[in-house]
């Protein structure tokens, strides 16, 4: 059985030591060098050949940085004979852009799988990409995790009576649905109108939320302008409080103060696939750590990744036998 080498980029250093822990294997380390022009050098410090490479690397701010940097290390381990190259990514930023939907736009979620692919990734790990069909962009094989078992896992045993989960909007009301069933709570969603990156309208609420506690689950949380115009339209139609839940916590530019000073929040969790922000010592963090572990462990054995989530998500569900003709 060929060894597994883990390196790590700079953008969560601590979330890749903390899935080494869980593998039982050292984190190798990484020389990166900033030319006085600006180029990034990357020597990795560990025998690579005939190695399986598993390189961690969350595209976070600043992006363009990190996900140079990342190209770089896949680069030199191919140059380096690995036998295989995992980019481990759990969270990929540009799964924002997947879609033409305005004239003469790129749709950045394809071209940086096409960067990725080229640099030399043999396979993408990655955690709750935005939009789904980003999977399909890539001509690698992608292995696609959920947190939703993870965070159910810290609302379960409470006295969920009178709880809603709340989606902020119908294009994540499939994952939030499947939340919902987890903890056998009903589910609601709002319909939302993106005017800007950090200007939204929710016009109208779906589902019955008067008179309940609601958990407002979304996959990703950037300046918090969806989830504040959210909790203001359930404050609106009675929800008594909220809880906010999410898998990529990146609160940017005002998000933490918008997050503490909103009076209906009891609490906000996230996971760990991004650095926890400054600043914000309410927030709760749940480590994903162990899934990517496992995972990590599932692909280098040749065993099934998606039997991880056995249970709960529908979407990673054996396959369906064939209907009768």
């Amino acid at each position: 059985m060929r060894e597994i080498v883990v390196f790590s980029g700079s953008a969560h250093t601590e979330l890749a030591e903390q899935i080494c822990s869980d593998l039982g294997v050292p984190l190798s380390p990484v020389e990166v060098h900033r030319f006085s022009n600006d180029c990034l050098q990357v020597q990795l410090q560990a025998n690579c050949r005939q190695r399986d490479v598993y390189i961690v690397q969350p595209l976070v701010p600043p992006t363009q940085d990190h996900l140079m940097e990342l190209l770089l290390m896949i680069d030199a381990a191919r140059g380096a004979s690995a036998a295989q190259i995992t980019a481990v990514i759990p969270h990929y930023a540009y799964a924002r852009s997947d879609k033409k939907d305005a004239s003469r736009i790129s749709i950045g979620g394809r071209l940086v799988a096409d960067m990725l692919t080229t640099a030399g990734a043999n396979r993408v790990l990655t955690m709750a990409l935005h939009a789904p069909q980003v999977h399909g962009f890539f001509s690698v094989p992608v292995d696609h995790l959920t947190a939703i078992g993870v965070l159910a896992d810290h609302f379960r045993g409470r006295d969920l009576s009178d709880t809603v989960v709340v989606s902020p909007d119908l294009g994540n009301a499939k994952t939030a649905t499947q939340f919902a069933r987890l903890l056998g709570v009903p589910v609601a969603a709002g319909s939302k109108q993106r005017l800007a990156d950090d200007r939204v309208i929710i016009d109208a609420i779906v589902g019955e939320v008067a008179g309940k506690r609601a958990i407002v689950l979304d996959d990703e949380i950037a300046t918090g302008g969806s989830i504040i115009e959210l909790l203001d339209r359930l404050k609106d139609q009675g929800c008594t409080s909220a809880a906010v839940a999410c898998t990529h916590g990146l609160f940017a530019g005002p998000a933490v103060e918008r997050l503490r000073s909103h009076p209906s929040i009891t609490e906000v969790i996230s996971t760990d696939t991004v650095p926890r922000p400054l600043g914000f010592p309410e927030l709760e963090t749940t480590s994903v750590a162990g899934l990517f572990a496992e995972a990590i462990k599932r692909i280098h054995d040749g065993e099934s990744v998606s039997s991880l989530f056995d249970g709960v998500d529908p979407t990673h569900a054996p396959p369906q036998p064939k209907l009768p003709f």
